[in-house]
């Protein structure tokens, strides 16, 4: 094929090329990666305060652990079936707040953390997450503990 017929379909090809976008391409600051995931943990704590058991259930990932009790909670079904009594009642047993969160450079685990409050209000535990974001780029809860220590 003579050059001259290269030079513009290589320029066409490369032109396209340069307008796509790699989908493993993150464009989010860690701040940015961060302040997701405070809101996505914000967003799981308004269902307790809700009443939203459904929405509860949504943000727990199929292979979540869930540290409630003498033995881990195995799975989203397990997780589950032991929280559906938190919310039961008209209202909320408890409530909590995120206070710090970090992430991964990578972007794909996350940490919050923060008080728990008793229904009156008063400071009674604290609570770490971990949480994956998912290929379609949501945060999912796949690690929680609570603990009996306020100040943590």
């Amino acid at each position: 094929m003579p050059i001259c017929r290269i030079a513009p379909l290589t320029s066409c090809l490369l032109f396209i090329a340069c307008q796509q976008r790699p989908p493993s391409v993150i464009l989010e600051t860690n701040q940015q990666l961060a302040d997701q995931v405070r809101a996505t943990e914000q967003a799981f704590a308004k269902t307790m305060a809700h009443r939203d058991f459904a929405a509860f259930t949504g943000f727990i990932a199929d292979e979540a652990v869930f540290f409630t009790g003498p033995t881990p909670l195995r799975g989203k079904a397990a997780v589950t079936a032991r929280w559906q009594q938190f919310y039961e009642k008209p209202d909320a047993p408890f409530r909590w707040e995120v206070g710090k969160v970090e992430v991964l450079s990578s972007g794909t685990l996350a940490l919050s953390t923060g008080p728990v409050f008793t229904a009156d209000g008063k400071t009674a535990a604290s609570f770490t997450s971990i949480w994956r974001r998912t290929a379609q780029g949501h945060w999912e809860i796949i690690f929680d503990k609570g603990c009996d220590c306020p100040d943590e």
